[in-house]
């Protein structure tokens, strides 16, 4: 997309956004709003600091993400961006913000965070989000209850702009994905995969949406593996990547499965995919999600069976748990500055939660759908120790060909996840959109 077209694109998307804060400060009684990028947060008894992370209430608002800057927000007037560029000579002080979205505010420039204060102008009454702090102290309320659960339900529709940077966010991941999947069929390890993703992605580590799972074997049978093994063990049988990447802070969030040989594995992978597309095609406005991630156990259930993997029908899988089994873990997530994105839960702007499923306690997003979500759509089939040894024992068990579990439990486990937008007329696959373009 050239860079008028994104220009246009924020242009809306900051209407959206200032339209959002005229309705909440209108409704809970606020003169104006202040929305804080956050500080470095410094590790115990050292003076090094984590990586930092802004507040993803003020990405909402802008791309940028320096410490310690801050958008004000009186309704009827320009946005400000109140910057701050320390005088520093230890570290390299940000640069001034450019690009496509900066002519949209008034730029103060400030050397310290407490000048937010004398930018400010007279007396109100402001609502503040973001973490309290020396700068906003005094100023407002922080984290208003009712103004934040109004302005994070609606942050779960995104806009075009949001779309498009997620888009963007996705072909950068495909980028990783495609030489992860190189550096696996090259004979690269776990962590010399990770360093190929990194490259190709554009990204350092910690410009990355999440830790990148990279698991060989039996590590795919850890949900979120952490560890990243430097020496490639012979005969390595299975690979699951589980990346995203960034674009303007919106995340894209991608796994694949691949077989090192052709076999039962890889004919797993593939019935799994099949019914990941379909489970995809569900995604539309008005849709409650939880009849999704029901849909994903009718599904995992009948491959299960087709596979020999399970006996009986897959109607009684499902009845009895057997499917929870090998995929404990919800069907997905919204999506978008937060990889599990605020407000999945809600039941309405004014707050309170919408339930899970009985006997499901892992899904993270219970929301009807409605046009402009993105959500992953992220179906798993994992043989993992403790659940099998657990099923062993209990009534289930007798349903569970054994031996079948025997011979695929070297493998690890399979998960495939596109990121996916809800639009009436039909999904946008995200992630298989930027696999074609990338082919």
């Amino acid at each position: 997309m050239s860079q008028p077209a994104i220009s246009a694109l924020y242009a809306g998307h900051l209407r959206e956004m200032m339209a959002r804060a005229d309705r909440a400060l209108a409704a809970q009684g606020y003169e104006g709003l202040i929305v804080a990028s956050g500080s470095l947060r410094y590790l115990y008894l050292d003076d090094n600091s984590y990586p930092f992370k802004p507040n993803p209430r003020y990405r909402s608002w802008v791309p940028d993400g320096t410490p310690d800057c801050f958008v004000v927000y009186r309704p009827g007037s320009r946005p400000s961006l109140v910057f701050h560029q320390p005088d520093d000579y230890w570290y390299m002080p940000p640069a001034l913000p450019e690009g496509y979205w900066v002519g949209s505010f008034d730029l103060k420039v400030v050397r310290s965070p407490a000048e937010l204060k004398q930018s400010l102008g007279g007396a109100m009454r402001w609502a503040v989000l973001g973490e309290p702090s020396a700068a906003t102290e005094g100023l407002g309320d922080h984290d208003p209850v009712a103004l934040a659960n109004q302005m994070d339900y609606a942050r779960a529709a995104k806009t075009p702009y949001e779309i498009e940077c997620m888009a963007r966010a996705s072909a950068a991941g495909v980028r990783g994905h495609r030489a992860a999947e190189a550096g696996f069929r090259a004979g690269a390890s776990e962590y010399e995969i990770h360093l190929s993703y990194c490259r190709a992605a554009g990204a350092r580590e910690e410009e990355l949406p999440y830790n990148n799972i990279i698991a060989f074997d039996t590590h795919a049978a850890v949900l979120h593996y952490q560890h990243l093994e430097r020496r490639r063990a012979p005969a390595v049988r299975s690979f699951l990547i589980d990346a995203g990447a960034q674009f303007a802070g919106y995340s894209s969030d991608i796994t694949r499965t691949y077989a090192a040989a052709s076999g039962d594995f890889q004919s797993l992978i593939d019935a799994l995919d099949a019914a990941q597309l379909k489970l995809a095609d569900l995604v539309r406005p008005g849709r409650d999600y939880r009849e999704i991630h029901l849909a994903a156990h009718r599904a995992i259930a009948g491959i299960l069976v087709e596979h020999g993997i399970v006996r009986g029908t897959p109607e009684a899988a499902v009845a009895e748990g057997v499917t929870s089994v090998f995929f404990p873990h919800g069907i997905g997530h919204l999506l978008g500055l937060m990889v599990h994105d605020a407000g999945g839960f809600m039941a309405g702007p004014e707050g309170g939660t919408r339930p899970k499923p009985e006997g499901h306690p892992y899904l993270r997003l219970t929301r009807d759908l409605e046009a402009g979500f993105v959500v992953t759509i992220e179906p798993g089939i994992y043989f993992i120790e403790s659940l099998l040894a657990k099923a062993k024992t209990n009534r289930t068990g007798h349903m569970i060909d054994w031996k079948r579990v025997a011979a695929l439990q070297p493998f690890g486990g399979i998960r495939i996840e596109d990121n996916v937008v809800a639009y009436a007329g039909g999904p946008r696959n995200l992630t298989r959109e930027a696999f074609a373009a990338a082919s």
